[in-house]
């Protein structure tokens, strides 16, 4: 289903990462930076990977620590504390989704006896190297529960 899709193969509670559309959009973004034509843009990958259970967020590579969420001054939400780990290359990536994956809330359902219970939000985010605290791009990967 949904989860099979977004993060890869099952098998039991092991998950072969590198098949889900998480791994292909984290390959692409790769693919993007280490080309030439994009070189001189000097930019930096992070990720951060979370979920909402029960009406409230876990940070799911810091140890499932309560998370936030406010509206800042822009009106743009923000999910406060949220870890961002720098990666250099799609396999760090399916390291941290195989990590976070790993934390995620499970449970029994008719139709399937290992259903996400959460949804989980994986997002890459791009920064320049010479400004570490501008953005220049995040993109949000969204796996829904059930």
């Amino acid at each position: 289903g949904k989860t099979y899709t977004m993060g890869g193969d099952f098998t039991g509670r092991q998950q072969n990462s590198a098949k889900g559309i998480y791994a292909l959009a984290a390959q692409d973004v790769f693919t993007y930076l280490n080309h030439r034509r994009y070189a001189n843009l000097d930019l930096s990958a992070y990720v951060s990977f979370f979920e909402i259970y029960n009406g409230k967020v876990f940070d799911l590579l810091n140890k499932k620590a309560k998370l936030r969420v406010l509206e800042d001054d822009r009106q743009q939400v923000q999910v406060v504390g949220l870890e961002e780990v720098y990666v250099s290359s799609a396999e760090e990536v399916i390291k941290m989704i195989r990590l976070g994956s790993a934390c995620r809330h499970h449970g029994q359902t008719s139709a399937n006896a290992n259903s996400s219970r959460s949804h989980a939000i994986l997002q890459i985010v791009l920064r320049r190297n010479d400004r570490a605290t501008t953005l220049l791009g995040k993109f949000s990967l969204v796996d829904l529960a059930g």
